[in-house]
Parts: structure tokens; C-alpha cells; sequence
């Protein structure tokens, strides 16, 4: 399996390398409108919501739940991926959003990578057209029990459940998007954000390892955020600093505030 992270002259040496845009917005903006004025060459675009979510699924599974698998790997290969292929995904917000894909890829065995430093880490001019790709063969395979967790296991104390999101909403300051404000009772406020500088790149592993604090190699982490996308930044982040893989609760804050479990603030 490759890094799952990777400067853009590494993931060029790649064979069979993809590039993905998936740019994602929650503030109105659309990805795909980012995408059209300008993307990395040959690059594709996946959708956050059409592409890596299931759709007219219940509140109570989260805004963003995993897809069936068969419908996930019908639309990658309509996108024209391959088995074979390995996959760089990027944004323009640190890897943040297209962790999400990477993520899954990695989950189910495929080779694929955040591009560190996303958009703006490519020099060249960008395209503006989408490239032509042929259907290809993706095969289906299912999400791994080993690589999820549930919202029992999320809401069990005992267990090292991580909250990706800012500092603003994980307190309960604000909670623009889901039913309530807060978070999970006994989880810890990890902000994806802090893994990536100004430019949008990769800390050193040391410090990213130190926003880690208290966790080591093979510890059971459970990661969650508002609708499990940024969940799979911190994720990605455990990875590259070396602490193992983690288990992601997909349904997130946007599932559990859809209850009535208690919330916790401040």
C-alpha cells in the first residue's frame, strides 16, 4: 500500500496514478463548479454527496453514510477507475474533504493517497475540460467490519473516540448544520485542521503525531466528525504518523445528535 500521503512529485513517479478533485463546500458552493473553472490535468471529479454517500438514508444514519458497495464501486467505474489504479485525491482545503475517498479506497484494499497540498500544490496551468475515460472494471468489496465502529461503540467511554471537527462546534459554541449543538460524552476534540500548515501541507510527522497525544501504535481509535468526511482526515493522519489505521463511526455528530443520547459541551 502506498503512503497516504504524497507530494505531488511522488505521486507523478506512480504507474497507473488518478488524480481525483474532491473539492466539497458547506457554504453553498458547489465542487463541481470549482472544478469546471479549473482542475490538475486529466483529473476526474467525485462528488462527495452523488459519489461517496448512500442517498434517502434515515437522520439517524448521518448526513453522509457509507454507500452500498455495490454502488460505490458501480460509480467508480463509471468514473472510469480501475482496480489497478491508484488513486491521488486532493482539495483545496488540506486534504480535509478528499480524505473521504481516500479513505474508503484504502479501506477496501485499493491504492490510494492525499495529495499533500492539494490544488494549490500544482504548478502548471489547469484544465478546464474533463478527461475522456472509459468505463472500467472495479470490483465490488465490502466495508470492513475491522475498519468501522458503531454508535454503541462511539458512546462507550471506555473507548478512545476522537472528534475531528473545530474547536467551536465540538465545545457547542455554534452548530450550524446538525439538529443539536455538542459532542459525544467522552470523546476528545482533535481538529483534522491542525495536521496541515498554512499552505495546506503536511506537519512533520512528530507533530502530527503530537496532536496525538496519549495514543500509540495500535491503539483502538474510533473517529467521527459532523457526517464522517473529515473524520477520515484524522484517520489518514494517524497513518502517516505512524499510530495505525483507526475505525471510523460513519454516521458521526449528524447521527448521534439525531437521537437522544446525551450530548456533552464545553
Amino acid at each position: 500500500m502506498i503512503p497516504p500521503v504524497l507530494d505531488l512529485a511522488a505521486a507523478r513517479a506512480l504507474d497507473r496514478v488518478v488524480f481525483a478533485d474532491v473539492r466539497y463546500y458547506l457554504d453553498g458552493r458547489r465542487g463541481r463548479d470549482a472544478y469546471d473553472g479549473g482542475h490538475l490535468p486529466g483529473a476526474i471529479f467525485v462528488d462527495v454527496d452523488a459519489d461517496l454517500a448512500a442517498h434517502g438514508a434515515p437522520p439517524t444514519e448521518g448526513r453522509h453514510p457509507l454507500p452500498d458497495p455495490g454502488a460505490f464501486a458501480a460509480r467508480m467505474a463509471q468514473l472510469g477507475l480501475a482496480d489497478q489504479d491508484r488513486v491521488v485525491a486532493y482539495d483545496d482545503s488540506g486534504g480535509v474533504m478528499a480524505a473521504r475517498l481516500v479513505w474508503m479506497l484504502r479501506a477496501t484494499g485499493h491504492e490510494a493517497a492525499l495529495l499533500d497540498g492539494g490544488l494549490a500544490a500544482y504548478p502548471g496551468d489547469l484544465d478546464t475540460e474533463p478527461p475522456s475515460r472509459t468505463p472500467a472494471v472495479f470490483s465490488v468489496r465490502p466495508w470492513p467490519a475491522d475498519r468501522l465502529a458503531t454508535i454503541d461503540e462511539a458512546a462507550d467511554r471506555r473507548n478512545t473516540v476522537l472528534d475531528a471537527r473545530a474547536p467551536e462546534r465540538f465545545r457547542g459554541d455554534s452548530e450550524p448544520i446538525d439538529p443539536r449543538a455538542g459532542h459525544i460524552p467522552g470523546a476528545r476534540n482533535v481538529p483534522c485542521r491542525d495536521h496541515v500548515d498554512a499552505n495546506g501541507r503536511f506537519k512533520s510527522v512528530e507533530v502530527v503525531r503530537g496532536n496525538f497525544v496519549g495514543i500509540e501504535p495500535g491503539t483502538d481509535v474510533i473517529s467521527y466528525c459532523g457526517s464522517g468526511v473529515t473524520a477520515c482526515h484524522n484517520l489518514l493522519a494517524m497513518e502517516y504518523a505512524g499510530l495505525g489505521a483507526g475505525r471510523l463511526y460513519p454516521g458521526s455528530w449528524s447521527a448521534y445528535s439525531n437521537t437522544d443520547r446525551p450530548a456533552a459541551t464545553a
